[in-house]
Order: C-alpha cells, then structure tokens, then sequence
C-alpha cells in the first residue's frame, strides 16, 4: 500500500499440513479442532494472492501454492533454503555407533510421519535387538505418539532428546550410522539437508519436496510405509561401504546446491532483480 517492493517467502501452502492432519483424526472433535487451528488459512490465500513477488524453498512447494492457493507457478521464484555447511559438518575424532538410528521430528505432528518409523524401528528389533533409535523429539505426554511406544513395547529403547544446542545436535549426527526422515509431506526438509551435510547416509521418504534435497545422495522409499523404511534402513545397516559413499555424497550435494553461500547469492539476486524492476 505504501508503494515499496516486497519480497514474500512461503515456505510451503499451510493446506499440506490441514490434509493430512484431517486423515490422521479419529473422530469428529478432533477434526473440528483441527480446521479450527487452520483457520488462519482464509486470510492466507486472501493475501497471497495479492503479493506480486513471492519465493519459495522448493519446486514442490511451487506447485503445491500455485494449485492451493490458484497462481501461476512460473509467478513464484525459487530459492531453495541454505545450510549452514561450517556448523553442520562431519566431526573428527567422534565414532560412529555402528547400530544407531537417529531421526528429527515433531512427535505428535502427523506431517512428520514419526508414527511409520516406530513401526519400522520395531520389525527392525526383531533381527537387530542391539539397534539404538535416538529421537530428537518430545513426545506429548499421553499423545499418540506416545501410546503408540506403549503398544510396541519401546519405552525403554528410545533415546528421546529435546532443547538441545546446535552443537550437540551435530554431535549426535556424528554418532549415528544412519538418519531417517519419515516425513509424509515437508516443504523443503531441513533435518535431511543437515543430516547429509554432516556426512550421515540418509533414508527419507518421498514426501514432499524431500527428493529435491536427498537426489541421488541417499534412500529414499514411499511415504507411509513402515516396511519400505526397515528394508532400506536394514539394507545400508549391512553395508558400511554404501553407508560412507551416500555419506560423501550427500555432504557434496549440500555444498555445491544448498550451502549458505549458494542460496545467499540466490536471494541477493533476486533482491537485485526485485529494485531493479521497481526503479523502472
């Protein structure tokens, strides 16, 4: 209104999330509450679709706004989000826990899938009793994620950290032999990004925009599938060899498309690009 440009990131279309939140409800109170926390989601496709310079991290990202939200897909730039490459790195002098599972998610957040890894983790002990799964997580007490641990019997085989530092988060990227990401839909995937920045071999699932980040650089299996999850992770426990090319590989995808320095210069492209057109 006042006449100056402006530069709006949406990260991805809030419609994902109330999808799959509105799938993963049990009964008619909880959907209720669900489209009740969503209904923030009017206001955000009325102003979206007055904004005249919109990015967004990722192509699936782009699509899903343009069909949400009814844009042009070619009207919304990209730049993906940046990773900090010097914070996130592979750390000398830490070992490696030859059976140790690590995974970020929201516990109780359907989005974030946690509920197919615990299923897999659990077909997993029943060949591998010694494998390790360190959640970067906080369940709610009494929520379904938590219930569903009771019901698998894994109350005393998770490792549940939570406001933890970035530091010690890349330290316990540096002891894991492989992360998950068992996301259902993520409209980028960070926790991906940094785990193969760390040189972690990662499985991860295909929602979202998650093969736009992992590529060729690790395994990756269908969303909501607990046995496609403990047949890959099973498959990269028995080859360490696999495990460190993946490892190398993902860290030098990082680098070269999705480090800091890449996406900074992206931006300040586009910023660029953004006054130019306004001087005119």
């Amino acid at each position: 209104a006042m006449g100056l440009p402006l530069v709006t990131t949406v990260h991805h279309p809030i419609t994902s999330d109330l999808r799959i939140a509105l799938a993963a409800s049990r009964h008619w109170w909880e959907r209720l509450l669900v489209r009740r926390w969503h209904s923030f989601l009017y206001m955000q496709k009325k102003v979206v679709k007055q904004l005249h310079h919109v990015v967004t991290v990722s192509d699936c990202s782009r699509q899903d706004i343009a069909r949400d939200f009814g844009l042009q897909p070619a009207g919304i730039d990209l730049v993906h989000n940046g990773i900090d490459t010097e914070v996130f790195r592979p750390l000398d002098g830490v070992q490696r826990k030859p059976l140790r599972l690590m995974a970020t998610a929201s516990a109780d957040a359907p989005l974030k899938g946690l509920r197919y890894l615990l299923l897999a983790y659990a077909r997993l002990l029943k060949t591998r009793p010694e494998l390790e799964l360190l959640l970067v997580s906080k369940p709610q007490p009494g929520g379904k994620t938590e219930q569903l641990i009771k019901r698998l019997g894994l109350e005393q085989r998770i490792q549940f950290v939570s406001g933890i530092s970035t530091e010690q988060m890349v330290r316990y990227y540096a002891e894991a032999t492989v992360a998950v990401v068992p996301s259902i839909y993520e409209g980028f995937g960070l926790p991906a990004g940094e785990a193969m920045a760390c040189g972690v071999p990662v499985v991860s699932t295909d929602g979202g925009a998650l093969p736009e980040v992992v590529g060729d650089a690790g395994v990756i299996v269908p969303v909501k599938d607990a046995d496609a999850l403990a047949g890959a992770i099973d498959a990269l426990l028995d080859d360490p060899q696999r495990c460190a090319e993946l490892g190398a590989r993902g860290r030098e995808r990082i680098l070269q498309k999705f480090s800091w320095d890449v996406c900074a210069r992206e931006m300040t492209a586009y910023y660029r690009r953004v006054l130019s057109d306004a001087n005119r």
